[in-house]
């Protein structure tokens, strides 16, 4: 089968590796779908990873596909299923190292619920924390919308983790596909005031549309000033980019006792923080890794929101290319015209 490889930082092929054969608590999927995550995936393509040093590794976290074949002790998905959460762990052949596969022809997904109920949903049996979200899709939910579901989970999970309320007000920096995705979810949860904060007019407008009260370029004073000239400070800022540099700039803003959400891997070692330009009070949550709980929780709701129209793909997707132009794909996401690109198989 097709595997996209990141051979070397910067370098990027298509190889062949065997299809992986389904244990007794997998199912393998034929992928129909998969979603650049500009953030993690530029990361491991550029060499930038925390904690990934060795290539050549497979590539892909975000994948939606149908099940072809399931192991005997299988219950929550059978053929003819669409499934996301596809990610190849024990990478077949090549010497391959995991960047989590899932931009392979094939992937595995795990039966959590199947591994729980047999009282085997530990280590000694395999089991790994992110088999909780490999999950079936309802049939009318259409595969784009199914693989945009591996953000859109990610993203509810981490307001869960942030502890917002409804009638909050925040300040969201990033209008990329997470950021705008919290601009969306954000309004449809019964947040307050909501702004947006992007360097790229394009991306501004969108967070616009997509629900935001005021959006503002990076450089613009007007944010700086937001506290006066609202009256009250913020409850939180939420920085989708991951950047310490947009946390301490976030910090004046805060009211006390508010919060400050840094949202993705941040690639630095330390995180620092000038402390005096906050209240006394504040909170910090660093979300860099999937609470599988709620995202798990997260996919019926949105399933829902997507049966509403009030979520959708076709707001986030703008490119898309077969897989065998992988190359141009990655051209374009790395210029900055992509707003969230999807490899159709």
């Amino acid at each position: 089968m097709r595997a996209v490889a990141v051979m070397k930082p910067g370098e990027v092929r298509i190889v062949e590796v065997p299809v992986p054969e389904p244990g007794p608590y997998q199912a393998l999927v034929q992928t129909e779908l998969a979603a650049f995550c500009n953030a993690t995936d530029g990361k491991l393509v550029a060499g930038h990873f925390p904690g990934v040093e060795r290539y050549p590794l497979l590539l892909g976290h975000e994948s939606t596909g149908v099940v072809r074949k399931v192991g005997g002790r299988v219950r929550s998905f059978a053929v003819g299923d669409r499934a996301i959460g596809g990610l190849v762990f024990d990478v077949p052949g090549g010497g391959y190292q995991s960047g989590w596969g899932g931009f392979c022809d094939y992937t595995l997904v795990n039966d959590h619920d199947a591994m729980v109920a047999d009282g085997v949903a530990d280590t000694a049996h395999g089991w790994l924390e992110v088999y909780e979200i490999q999950r079936k899709v309802d049939a009318d939910i259409p595969a784009l919308e199914a693989v945009l579901l591996c953000t859109w989970r990610e993203v509810q999970g981490g307001m869960g983790d942030f502890q917002l309320q409804p009638g909050q007000d925040v300040l969201i920096f990033g209008a990329g596909p997470v950021g705008l995705s919290f601009v969306r979810l954000a309004k449809v949860a019964g947040l307050g005031w909501v702004g947006a904060v992007d360097p790229v007019p394009d991306k501004r407008r969108k967070a616009a549309a997509m629900g935001a009260d005021a959006v503002f370029a990076p450089e613009d004073p007007a944010i700086d000033a937001l506290p006066r000239a609202r009256g009250k400070p913020l409850d939180a800022v939420i920085d989708a980019v991951g950047n310490p540099r947009i946390a301490n700039r976030a910090l004046p803003l805060i009211k006390l006792g508010g919060s400050i959400c840094v949202y993705g891997v941040v690639a630095d070692r330390s995180f620092t923080l000038e402390k005096a330009a906050g209240p006394y009070n504040f909170n910090l949550f660093m979300h860099q890794w999937p609470t599988r709980a709620r995202e798990r929780a997260a996919q019926g709701p949105l399933c829902e929101l997507v049966r509403q129209g009030r979520l959708s793909a076709a707001e986030l997707v703008t490119h898309e290319f077969p897989l065998q132009r992988i190359g141009e794909a990655l051209e374009a996401v790395a210029s900055g015209e992509v707003l969230k690109c999807v490899l159709r198989y």
